[in-house]
């Protein structure tokens, strides 16, 4: 359905969007250089970095460049262009060297250097970006960034863009391989999808600094539902089956499995609150037995669960 990051190591993605949030290192041309650097500086200050192949200096200077850009966490972006097969911007900035390095903020350019230079000047020269940004009031930095892409991948798994979820979770974790949310996110997206195998292997794999943490117990539950679920029928069945009889509550519970392993959740919610409105005894109070299990799932204090709670409870007390 979708490739899958290996469990240890989520390799990086294109963005859904250009300039996504977690589109922290990139590789550009002259054709997309106004999206990427001048569009994209208008949010956070863009770092972009003139290189070839051959240059020895400049393989040097890479990976340096790209440590110190990751670890601002967001609060710049940096894009490489290829000056061999990509010459003309390099031309109309009068590159005469590479490496050369040049600063956009606010779509124009603002700092740069040329060479090599060791990682602590590099450092510096990101740091006097982040402060600009900072003064100006923009490039929000790390955290409003993160909280951005959280929300984007959020919405992209409720309306069934799994992989576009996917590249976006992976991409964080790219950037903080120890990030507890993106790792949960990235086995939700596994579950959604029905590829239990692998979410089954990723919270095996779990680095030991999030193994324990409480966001990866409510993914092991929602794991644990997913393959109580995985038995449940096609979705268009068990809503043609539900249309035609509204009291066909075994449908109607298979169907409320079918949309939570599909990572519909509300859609899963309301099935079962149905059930139980219905008939509150059915199959020894069944509807919502399998209701706590999936605020165990979302977690006691997802924002779904809490709703629910006072859903269900003024059903039980009317």
């Amino acid at each position: 359905m979708f490739s899958m990051p290996p469990a240890n190591a989520p390799k990086s993605a294109p963005s859904p969007a250009a300039g996504g949030a977690t589109d922290l290192v990139k590789d550009s041309s002259d054709r997309a250089f106004m999206a990427d650097v001048i569009e994209a500086s208008r949010d956070v200050p863009v770092i972009v970095d003139f290189w070839a192949p051959w240059c020895g200096p400049c393989k040097q200077l890479g990976p340096i460049i790209e440590k110190v850009v990751r670890a601002a966490k967001g609060a710049v972006r940096l894009v490489k262009i290829d000056t061999d097969a990509n010459p003309m911007i390099a031309s109309q900035l009068r590159v005469q060297s590479i490496p050369a390095v040049y600063a956009f903020f606010q779509g124009r350019p603002v700092d740069g250097f040329m060479g090599a230079l060791p990682e602590s000047q590099v450092k510096s020269f990101v740091d006097k970006l982040v402060a600009l940004a900072k003064q100006a009031g923009v490039g929000g930095g790390a955290g409003e960034l993160l909280e951005e892409a959280f929300a984007q991948a959020k919405e992209m798994m409720e309306a069934g863009d799994l992989q576009g979820a996917l590249d976006l979770y992976s991409q964080i974790m790219q950037a903080e391989p120890e990030n507890v949310q993106a790792y949960a996110g990235i086995i939700r997206c596994l579950i959604a999808a029905g590829d239990l195998e692998n979410a089954k292997q990723m919270l095996a794999q779990a680095p030991e600094a999030i193994a324990k943490d409480k966001e990866l117990a409510n993914v092991r539950a929602a794991l644990d539902v997913a393959e109580q679920a995985s038995n449940a029928g096609p979705i268009p069945e068990l809503m043609e089956k539900v249309a035609h009889d509204a009291d066909d509550h075994a449908a109607r519970f298979d169907l409320a499995m079918a949309l939570f392993a599909a990572g519909k959740r509300e859609a899963a919610v309301d099935e079962l609150l149905e059930i139980f409105k219905r008939d509150r005894t059915w199959n020894d109070d069944g509807a919502r037995k399998q209701l706590v299990k999936f605020f165990e799932a979302f977690g006691q204090t997802d924002p779904l669960t809490v709703k629910t709670r006072r859903r269900l409870s003024t059903m039980m007390f009317s």
